[in-house]
């Protein structure tokens, strides 16, 4: 089972803890030398470094001054930032349906020059039809009992796909094999679907690996969208989780690096994407 958004929050305060611990135990400090050095409370010192209390922007700059640590400053504030804000509980941002977060979703699209996506699961939704988007969301909606708009948010999703046909962006994709094999609609969606996979893998924009069945298990992964290598959107059951702590995006900058390295494009992904491609229902 999926961990709850509430264990996902408190695993990222919990790292924002060690970080700070480790920072001590680096700078061969004790717990006592943190309170002398900054004349905070004894407990103050405890509940920071055993993730009791998430620490301010002041608080991070003060312990990694003491520690003799300001390169960690940064990075160790977004974090501590992102633990705060890493959710966003998809029954209330959607609870009026799926289409407010495909609009939300379009300003962050264009405003990115380099966009990485790996899927495992589902064809990446800048590259779905409107059949296969409307039959996807109308699924997703029953699944969370939210109103069922899949219709409007379907043309929401493809016209927010229209940028991959524009000039000025990079679109590198990652797909499992698997992902073009699991149904989504029936049949002659899925035809559909692979046959428009095709002829986008052909957009000067797009880069379109596929990951062959029979390649070498790798670490399981979640679906993920990395843009212009500062921000990192990852799609989990029950929530949306937005990383922009610079060493976590660089490890999904470096993840989606080995899945190409697995990938397979050009003619090769072609035959297997058309070899995915189901006869008519």
């Amino acid at each position: 089972m999926p961990e709850a958004p509430s264990a996902r929050i408190e695993e990222a305060r919990q790292r924002v803890a060690k970080r700070l611990r480790d920072l001590r135990l680096d700078a061969r400090l004790t717990g006592q030398d943190i309170v002398e050095r900054t004349g905070w409370q004894k407990s103050k010192v405890s509940r920071l470094q055993n993730g009791v209390t998430p620490p301010s922007a002041d608080d991070i700059r003060t312990w990694c001054k003491v520690c003799g640590a300001d390169d960690e400053v940064i990075d160790i504030i977004e974090a501590a930032r992102s633990a705060d804000s890493l959710y966003s509980d998809w029954r209330r941002e959607n609870r009026r349906g799926l289409k407010p977060m495909q609009v939300a979703r379009a300003g962050v699209h264009r405003s990115t020059a380099q966009m990485r996506v790996y899927s495992s699961t589902l064809v990446p939704g800048l590259l779905q039809t409107r059949a296969y988007a409307v039959a996807l969301l109308a699924d997703i909606a029953r699944a969370k009992g939210i109103p069922d708009d899949s219709a409007a948010a379907a043309d929401a999703r493809v016209e927010r796909a229209s940028i991959i046909r524009e000039g000025g962006r990079t679109f590198a994709f990652v797909v499992e094999e698997a992902a073009l094999r699991r149904h989504v609609g029936d049949a002659d969606v899925m035809a559909a679907q692979l046959l428009h996979l095709l002829d986008a893998a052909r957009y000067p924009a797009v880069s379109l690996g596929v990951i062959p069945a029979g390649a070498p298990a790798r670490w399981p992964l979640e679906t993920f969208t990395v843009y212009d290598d500062e921000k990192v959107f990852v799609e989990l059951l029950t929530a949306a989780l937005t990383i922009t702590t610079p060493s976590e995006v660089a490890q999904y900058v470096e993840a989606h690096r080995e899945m190409t390295r697995s990938a397979v494009f050009g003619p090769e992904a072609y035959r297997i994407i058309a070899g995915a491609i189901p006869g008519p229902s």
